[in-house]
């Protein structure tokens, strides 16, 4: 382990690092990914359940949006042949890798919570070594799982979730319960970027309602939900009192019930 120690006071909200998604948003403006044959694609499985359909379906999504024919029928060969999708009987489905994502995806509109009272659980990295993608692939499971790093190899979050730990987090790490000696609302704001998020959320909020027609209120509602899985779902007490997640939730809902009544049979002849 890496015993290189932060310096940084807890005690002091941290500074985030300068990006592209803060500097947008602090200019009042967003950058989003432009919608593509794949976006839709992948959009509609991961918003379906099951995430399979037959490729007519696929096809009158990607026209609703925009996407010729031809395009999303190239899009979906390619998706197959990247191991995105599986073809069965004229039907498409999401891999493995993909139904990960759609359970996080799923988790992030209506987080599975507890009553918080006042503990967090600690993760301590305890493997002397490690390679290169075991260190990725922790990582991206503390990610999933909501953690801050604290410092290297030492992540840690509110205990408020309920959700499995994958087993590349149950390896690598011994897990604690405690709970900090100082303030834990200025710990969180530490941990994460509250202030960031909130705005961004905000703006995208904005976003959606404001979203001339399907294509532009797709392409708003994808960056949506990739903004919900950043979000770090603390305890209220611990969140600033204009906390916007459960507005961008229920902005991302209403899109998703404008979207099955503009779908309302994907299988259909």
């Amino acid at each position: 382990m890496d015993d290189t120690r932060d310096t940084r006071d807890p005690a002091e909200p941290r500074a985030a690092a300068p990006s592209a998604a803060a500097g947008n948003a602090a200019a009042g403006a967003l950058a989003l990914r432009p919608l593509t044959a794949r976006s839709i694609v992948l959009s509609t499985l991961l918003g379906h359940h099951p995430p399979q359909l037959p490729a007519r379906a696929l096809v009158r999504a990607g026209a609703l949006f925009g996407a010729a024919e031809g395009t999303v029928r190239v899009a979906l060969t390619r998706m197959v042949a990247a191991g995105d999708l599986e073809q069965s009987g004229g039907a498409y489905r999401l891999t493995d890798r993909l139904l990960a994502r759609q359970a996080r995806q799923d988790d992030s509109r209506a987080p599975r919570t507890r009553r918080w009272d006042g503990g967090w659980e600690i993760a301590v990295v305890t493997s002397d070594r490690r390679a290169a993608p075991e260190r990725a692939a922790l990582r991206q499971a503390m990610a999933a799982l909501r953690l801050a790093e604290l410092r290297e190899g030492t992540w840690l979050r509110p205990a408020n979730l309920v959700r499995p730990r994958p087993a590349v987090a149950a390896e690598q790490c011994a897990w604690l319960t405690g709970a900090p000696e100082g303030d834990p609302v200025r710990l969180a704001a530490w941990l994460w970027d509250l202030d960031g998020w909130a705005a961004r959320a905000r703006l995208l909020s904005a976003a959606l309602e404001r979203a001339d027609g399907p294509a532009e209120r797709f392409t708003v509602a994808a960056a949506v939900l990739r903004h919900l899985l950043a979000d770090p779902v603390l305890p209220t007490g611990l969140l600033p009192s204009d906390w916007p997640g459960a507005d961008l939730r229920r902005h991302y809902d209403a899109f998703e019930r404008e979207l099955r009544a503009l779908l309302p049979q994907y299988a259909g002849d």
